[in-house]
């Protein structure tokens, strides 16, 4: 009989007080550790984190790949999970890597499905989901990657992955003025990323012609009319998210 799977929860920590605790409880009874590295938060996620026996290591923030690699790197096993504050495995999701820990893995890592919540609100359609994630692998052969801030686990050559038909339940924002600051946070950090690497902005096509394509994609070919009035918010804001991105690129570049 092969040995127990030994997995390291990890999860990355600022402010995160309205999360944290049910993101932990999520976690206790499927890893062998939690790791969790916050940019010296100024709320209670320290004193909540501490109720859980975590790792608690308190770590500047020099952006979400950075911070992310480097708490996967504080891990003592190899196999690691990792998830954001705002989620939880789901309770099938809980009971399918238990199991995979007692008969050992198949793959060199595991996607799972992410259903997100929007404001109370699970959204099934908008090209929400199933939002498939790479969040169980074996940290020898991937790393975090992608661009700041859309952050994706990037896997060596030649791994095999596979798929659970289980979810990740992603708590995304409680209210719309939540959302529209984090969009405004978002865009100026991936305006800033596409600046650094000489991305230019062609006026009518980015700011004009592909919010409105991106708003017609997700509310009618991804069928966020299904969604009601919820998944008419989540489309307008994507297509916001756009705009803005780009408008600050473009000034960044005018500047430069």
């Amino acid at each position: 009989m092969s040995e127990e799977l030994k997995i390291s929860g990890v999860v990355i920590t600022f402010n995160e007080e309205e999360n944290i605790e049910e993101c932990l409880q999520s976690l206790l009874d499927v890893v062998d550790e939690i790791i969790v590295v916050d940019s010296f938060s100024t709320d209670q996620t320290k004193a909540i984190a501490a109720k859980y026996g975590v790792k608690f290591i308190e770590h500047a923030f020099e952006g979400h790949i950075q911070q992310k690699n480097y708490a996967i790197n504080q891990a003592n096993n190899d196999w690691v999970l990792s998830l954001d504050a705002d989620e939880r495995l789901s309770g099938n999701l809980q009971a399918i890597i238990k199991l995979l820990k007692k008969d050992g893995t198949k793959a060199d890592c595991y996607r799972f499905n992410r259903l997100n919540n929007y404001c109370g609100k699970w959204i099934k359609h908008c090209g929400w989901y199933p939002d498939s994630k790479i969040r169980l692998w074996n940290k020898q052969k991937g790393r975090w990657g992608g661009v700041n801030p859309h952050d994706t686990v990037v896997m060596d050559t030649g791994t095999t992955v596979k798929a659970i038909k289980a979810d990740i339940l992603h708590y995304t924002y409680r209210s719309i003025a939540q959302h529209v600051l984090q969009i405004d946070k978002f865009t100026t950090i991936a305006a800033k990323e596409s600046h650094r690497k000489g991305k230019k902005v062609i006026f009518m096509w980015h700011m004009v012609l592909y919010p409105f394509w991106f708003f017609v994609q997700k509310y009618f070919l991804k069928f966020g009319f299904l969604d009601g009035q919820y998944g008419f918010l989540v489309c307008i804001s994507g297509a916001y998210y756009k705009y803005l991105k780009y408008a600050k690129l473009y000034i960044l570049n005018k500047r430069a």
